[in-house]
């Protein structure tokens, strides 16, 4: 189902244009994260599945990847939020998961779900994060990628936080690989890694209804 098949609600669009606004490219990252912070209170009525699929899209990629012995997978939820991605990882039986996001606001709501081991309450970009080189068999991310969110230079820190042998993965929307932020960019900045030998994509699939109705797009990588 396409975005032009789907019908939306009123409610429908009131939510389309909150996400409009924090994804327009008018703000900064610390503006971003203001913005969550004033919208954790309805951020989870909002982004109810059907409406709002990413976090079930990524968990989809990550159950299919670990079948077995996920209560060994040491994971890393990039861009939690309130947790939602990680609810959905942890009823699939993932034990050890931690989060990182920019948004306290996001993190205070995520804490009262014990869900995680660890919390990072900080940016994902280019910058090295205070957490140590290969940490996680996988890092995982729902909704993370955006104008004024994860910059493309951070794809290099994924990969630094992650395992050889291990998984990146991600949902995002598909139409943002066309905005201002990442195009000519996020995508030439992936082949990039997998030319220099960092990682090899073992996916990207495009997938309907990612969010009223917009596809999106995710993604798998391996970390050599």
């Amino acid at each position: 189902m396409t975005s032009e098949s789907v019908q939306l609600t009123d409610e429908d669009k009131g939510v389309f244009e909150t996400a409009r606004k924090v994804f327009s490219g008018e703000l900064n990252m610390e503006q971003v994260k203001d913005f969550y912070d004033d919208w954790v209170t309805t951020y989870e009525k909002d982004c109810v599945p059907g409406r709002y699929n990413a976090h079930l899209l990524a968990a989809e990629a990550v159950n299919s990847t670990y079948p077995e012995n996920r209560d060994q997978i040491i994971l890393l939820d990039v861009a939690a939020g309130t947790g939602m991605l990680g609810e959905e990882l942890l009823k699939s039986g993932f034990k050890h998961l931690h989060a990182l996001d920019a948004s306290e606001g996001m993190l205070n709501k995520a804490k009262e779900k014990d869900i995680y081991e660890k919390i990072y309450c900080d940016f994902l970009t280019e910058n090295p994060l205070p957490i140590e080189q290969d940490t996680y068999d996988c890092s995982a991310c729902s909704g993370g990628f955006g104008a004024g969110h994860i910059p493309s230079g951070a794809l290099k820190e994924l990969v630094r936080l992650t395992k050889p042998g291990g998984m990146i993965i991600f949902s995002m929307r598909e139409e943002f690989l066309n905005s201002e932020e990442y195009r000519d960019k996020l995508e030439p900045m992936m082949q990039q890694l997998e030319t220099s030998g960092k990682w090899t994509r073992e996916e990207r699939s495009v997938v309907p209804n990612y969010f009223c109705g917009k596809n999106g797009i995710v993604y798998r990588f391996k970390v050599i």
